[in-house]
């Protein structure tokens, strides 16, 4: 599965037109696409926006019910991977509205890391929710690196990033440090959710190491983590990652209450964490906030899967089907997509990133879309989603 840990590797080995290249591009030219991939909006142009079809009800985005476990406020909530200049750069004032858009909206969670533009994602989210009230909105953030000040940047993935190198610490005194600098960064009084970040064997620059890492993360992070959480700085942990394996080792470890699994959870691809992740995370109450729900912007009508150069065989076939039900039930692909990601009980939220403000507001009009049940028994006559898959609940 391609993660975002692997592009970074690719990015670092000096694929600079990938890395280079804006946004939303690679896609292809409208007059190279085929008839049925036009019209329900596929591989679109830069700048450009798949409209949201179908009826909306006008109805709040849906909120999680209060439980033993801390959850997110509202069930959509904003990455924050592009506002920390993933794929092309965004000024200041650009991100400033994109938060502003998906605030006005009724988003209430919103997601960071120190990782993310190398802390300019930190900053960008602390400027912009700085000035209100901390238990208005839900806040997560990320440990397992820790930031120095440097003249040399490393090569990452980030376009145009804050001036800081990396080092890898999943230690206690680690991650403690890394949560007061996090707050430094974003000069809010709390964070309610801190993942382990990318501890995982996609991680390239873990490689084969991050075993080790994992053994000082069971001795170090998690119990600090848990501490934290008992001494009322934090409200919940977990473990932020692309695969499902550290988060079933955590499980085994630690009592987290909270898992960021990205690149695992779509409407193209499922089946297997339907089948082997969520029944054992439910079992201990452990909920999901699905990472990359709209695949990097494929899902969106982008012609980029998740954080590689590379579209899988299979995909492009598949988009194009789900896509043409979509259009012949009157709704678009990027709301089937997030509607079906938000719908399992063990999901907590859903958090795909936004670079602009329609694209916030975009996000938000689709969780509030009523779409058919027709829709989803012809994906499943079609065998395009499992049989067994939660579906959204009628809005």
């Amino acid at each position: 599965m391609n993660t975002r840990r692997q592009f970074l590797t690719v990015a670092a080995a000096g694929a600079a037109t990938f890395a280079a290249a804006p946004l939303l591009a690679q896609a292809t030219q409208p007059d190279t696409l085929t008839v049925p991939a036009q019209r329900a909006g596929l591989n679109m142009p830069p700048a450009t926006l798949m409209p949201t079809l179908g009826e909306t009800t006008g109805r709040p985005l849906p909120v999680n019910k209060a439980g033993k476990r801390f959850r997110p406020m509202t069930r959509l909530g904003l990455g924050g991977v592009a506002i920390g200049n993933a794929f092309a750069e965004s000024t200041d004032e650009q991100s400033q509205a994109t938060l502003a858009a998906a605030y006005a909206a009724g988003v209430r969670y919103f997601d960071t890391s120190p990782w993310y533009g190398l802390g300019l994602s930190e900053r960008r989210f602390g400027h912009f929710l700085h000035t209100r009230k901390a238990d208005d909105y839900v806040l997560s953030t990320k440990v397992g690196r820790l930031l120095t000040a440097t003249h040399k940047l490393p090569k990452t993935m980030w376009h145009n990033p804050s001036p800081f190198d990396y080092r890898y610490d999943y230690s206690a005194a680690g991650v403690r440090r890394s949560v007061e600098d996090s707050l430094q960064r974003l000069g809010v009084s709390q964070i309610d959710i801190v993942f382990i970040h990318d501890l995982a064997p996609s991680n390239g620059d873990l490689g084969e190491r991050w075993t080790e890492y994992f053994a000082q993360a069971v001795k170090g992070a998690m119990p600090e983590l848990t501490k934290m959480r008992e001494e009322g700085l934090i409200k919940a942990w977990g473990m932020g990652v692309n695969d499902a394996e550290p988060a079933l080792r955590c499980v085994a470890e630690a009592d987290p209450d909270i898992f960021l699994l990205a690149c695992q959870y779509s409407l193209l691809d499922h089946e297997k964490t339907l089948r082997d992740t969520f029944p054992k995370l439910a079992e201990r109450d452990i909920s999901v906030v699905v990472g990359s729900p709209l695949l990097a912007g494929y899902l969106a009508g982008r012609d980029r899967y998740l954080y590689r150069g590379t579209i899988p065989d299979w995909a492009p076939a598949k988009r194009e089907q789900v896509a043409a039900i979509a259009q012949a039930h009157g709704i678009d692909i990027r709301t089937a997509a997030l509607q079906f990601a938000a719908a399992p009980d063990v999901v907590s939220a859903v958090i795909p990133g936004a670079r602009t403000p329609e694209q916030a507001r975009a996000n938000v009009a689709s969780m509030s879309v009523a779409i058919p049940a027709d829709f989803w028994s012809e994906l499943k006559q079609q065998k395009l989603i499992a049989e067994d898959a939660p579906l959204p609940k009628p809005v």
